[in-house]
């Protein structure tokens, strides 16, 4: 406690001392009578410091000054009862205002915690006097200071760097533009959605951003992904037939390339989009006068008249050609031309053939753009009509073609994202042809061709022998496990590794109907005849091997690179695959090729008829036809021919 208040209580209690002194020798002579008690090692509790005080005064001292001191200041306690005699004297006024002086002093001094001291017999002068000195050799304790810790301010609200602005809503004007802005977009793509296709009709400036958004993966997630496609699409399985070679009646006859060729000019209304292997759609470009080539040269003539009629003609085609007169000709009336000089990029050449009109309507299959695919040689294709979908991914192959033929171009290592696929075999384009729902997308060779997203040819064609699970039925002019045009020649077994699976351990029906002409590879038949020894017993893997042969006059044998069957398809039980590649190495890892793969067992209407039924039927018609035959010794060793097929 502060040293100023204990002053006051020093005071009283001496004024108390010496009122009791003077009524002592007044009214109590028996006291003086009796001996003082002696007060040897009395401890006088203090306010200041009651305890720890005496302690160290006493632990300081040694015991002959403790003595010496105790006769110098020896105190006897006063006895309880004279102080209850002397009270009982006084007059009660004065007693009250005594017990209130002590107890104001005693709350305004006095620590309640404190034990008062006790009442001593005597003069309390001399007590007094030695407390004092004991009070001034104990050091007084210091007090601690404990500092006051402020407390953090809790922030009642964020801090913001921004200013007071910031914090304020949009204005109403921002508000109503953002949602005419969002109402717009929300239009367009309902529209694309619920249309598909006949959004194609649009200026091109606005179809164009809309088109970008139309990726396959959308579809894959849209309950109703077949409306936004194409919900009608029309599939035309289309052939040439040679001149001369005769089925019997009833069995499966398709329209004519050459008449789905006419309907696609006919049908064309702002562009058409043709890569090729060559041109020679007039025999006078050979040399030659031959009557059946008129198909040919009526196509030429539409062609030619396209941009009278306000419709754009564009031609990717392979560089070099043995006779540009067809593309220059047709350069003349017109027609945009890019030679693409695939073997400086690749290695190899451009062998797709495929066409897209007005960015609806697609062409695929074997045949070239050659009077002789139309009369002399036997091929295999489809038309899809009204198909806006598939044919705007068709369209992205064609893209990277007419790229690869603009001046200067070389193989980009990243295609820009306007030529990625919208369909794949992850992937596929769900859509309905002929009324049937089928699962659709195109594959593309070299991998080099491949934008993002785009399934290699090779992958294709493996993946649909992998989904086998009865038959697996291939029409090709060449299939043999070589690299073919490789120096030095290389084994390349991957297609063959999968139809010896398929047979032998999933046995699997393998039929091959491969070509067997004057310009056939002739390792070729000996590398069939070992996949037809698997049959033999005991293996008894179900592979059949036969080959095709188109019956030529002499006449007919005059016109070079024809009489051949040069489709390149295969049917299974589930899929149906329509190519432009022979199955040799090269036309995978260099050559550029396309492939349209169709799977439509999603369950099938009654009275329906599929790609795979159709394509199946055209197949065992050839298989069963007397051009077929079981593969033997002769085909071995007349089919030889180490001349570049066509």
């Amino acid at each position: 406690m502060p040293k100023k208040n204990l002053e006051p209580r020093r005071r009283s209690r001496r004024t108390k001392a010496q009122v009791l002194d003077l009524e002592q020798e007044d009214t109590d002579p028996e006291a003086e009578a009796q001996p003082d008690a002696p007060s040897k090692g009395l401890l006088l509790l203090t306010p200041r410091n009651p305890i720890r005080g005496s302690a160290r005064h006493l632990r300081s001292r040694g015991p002959e000054e403790i003595k010496a001191e105790e006769q110098e200041e020896e105190v006897a306690v006063r006895p309880v009862q004279v102080i209850l005699h002397k009270m009982a004297a006084k007059p009660p006024s004065q007693l009250e205002e005594e017990q209130e002086e002590d107890e104001e002093t005693e709350d305004e001094e006095t620590p309640r915690s404190s034990v008062p001291p006790p009442v001593v017999k005597g003069d309390l002068r001399s007590a007094m006097l030695s407390l004092q000195k004991l009070r001034a050799k104990i050091p007084e304790e210091p007090r601690k200071s404990f500092p006051r810790r402020e407390i953090p301010k809790i922030p009642t609200r964020r801090p913001t760097k921004l200013g007071p602005q910031a914090q304020k809503w949009p204005s109403r004007r921002t508000l109503l533009l953002c949602g005419l802005v969002l109402l717009a977009l929300l239009l367009v793509l309902g529209g694309w959605y619920f249309l598909g296709s006949k959004l194609a009709g649009l200026p091109a400036a606005i179809w164009a951003p809309v088109g970008l958004l139309k990726m396959d993966w959308i579809y894959s997630l849209l309950p109703r992904q077949q409306e936004a496609c194409q919900d009608h699409c029309k599939l035309t399985l289309v052939e040439s037939i040679p001149v001369g070679l005769v089925y019997p009646k009833g069995v499966p006859h398709h329209v004519s390339i050459y008449q789905g060729w006419m309907d696609l000019l006919q049908e064309a209304k702002e562009t058409v989009d043709i890569a090729a292997f060559y041109f020679t759609l007039r025999s006078a470009d050979m040399g030659l006068a031959d009557p059946t080539a008129s198909q040919g040269e009526q196509v030429f003539q539409r062609l030619a008249e396209l941009k009278s009629r306000g419709i754009g003609l564009r031609i990717a085609v392979n560089s070099p050609q043995k006779s540009e007169n067809d593309t220059d000709d047709l350069e003349r009336n017109g027609a945009e031309v890019r030679l693409v000089r695939l073997a400086n990029l690749t290695g190899g050449i451009v062998h797709t053939k495929l066409w897209v009109v007005d960015g609806r309507h697609v062409y695929v299959g074997s045949a070239n753009m050659d009077w002789r695919s139309l009369t002399q040689v036997k091929e295999l294709g489809v038309v899809l009509s009204n198909c806006s979908c598939l044919a705007q991914d068709v369209a992205t192959i064609f893209g990277t073609y007419w790229q690869l033929g603009a001046e200067g171009a070389t193989l980009p290592r990243r295609w820009p994202s306007r030529y990625n696929a919208l369909s794949s075999k992850q992937h596929p384009l769900r859509l309905k042809l002929n009324g049937v729902e089928a699962e659709v997308y195109i594959s593309s060779a070299p991998p080099s061709l491949c934008p993002a997203g785009r399934t290699a040819d090779l992958d294709a064609i493996l993946s649909v022998i992998d989904d086998a699970r009865e038959f697996v039925s291939i029409s090709v002019m060449d299939l043999v496990p070589i690299c073919r045009f490789c120096h030095p020649l290389r084994f390349w077994p991957a297609i063959d590794d999968r139809l010896r699976e398929a047979a032998c351990q999933r046995k699997v029906s393998v039929r091959l109907l491969v070509s067997c002409w004057e310009h056939s590879f002739g390792p070729m038949f000996v590398y069939l005849k070992s996949l037809s020894v698997l049959a033999e017993h005991p293996l008894s893997c179900p592979i059949h091997v036969r080959t095709f042969k188109v019956p030529s006059t002499e006449e007919q044998r005059k016109i070079p690179f024809a009489r051949v069957n040069h489709n390149k398809y295969m049917v299974t039980d589930r899929i149906a695959y329509i190519g432009t590649s022979n199955w040799s190495e090269d036309y995978f890892i260099n050559t550029a090729g396309v492939g349209l793969v169709i799977n439509q067992t999603g369950g099938v209407p009654s009275g329906s008829t599929t790609v795979q039924r159709q394509l199946k039927a055209v197949f065992d018609r050839d298989w069963d036809s007397q051009y077929a035959s079981e593969l033997s010794s002769e085909d071995v060793k007349h089919c030889h021919s180490h001349r570049e097929a066509a």
